[in-house]
């Protein structure tokens, strides 16, 4: 089973939930603004995916823009960091996968279709 955590008005999340589907491909969906990962998880995600945090928060967000953490990611530890991320999903880059040991941030077809397959 493959965990999916995403957000139902991004468009970016609706075409990896309909790739999942279209390649038959169980999965459990959690919306992040209301089922956001916790610090563990987010430790555990961190270690398995290879990326680096900056990674998982999602730049491009307005929480993201009006927080202003271009500015201050920077200069937070990386505690802090994972604490920010956990506390609310809408800052965390969507959508993330996780299938045992792998975790895909973002979503790349040829990557997931490299990972999945």
């Amino acid at each position: 089973m493959v965990d999916f955590f995403w957000y139902p008005r991004c468009g970016t999340c609706q075409k990896a939930r309909k790739w999942l589907e279209a390649n038959d491909i169980q999965y459990t969906a959690m919306d992040l603004k209301e089922v956001h990962p916790d610090r563990v998880q987010l430790e555990e995600f961190l270690g398995k995916s290879g990326l680096t945090l900056k990674k998982f928060f999602n730049t491009s967000g307005l929480l993201y823009k009006e927080m202003g953490l271009k500015d201050k990611l920077g200069g937070m530890s990386q505690d802090e960091q994972l604490d920010l991320l956990a506390s609310d999903g809408m800052l965390v880059k969507r959508p993330i996968l996780i299938c045992g040991d792998t975790v895909l941030v973002g979503f790349k077809e040829a990557e997931w279709e490299e990972k999945l397959k």
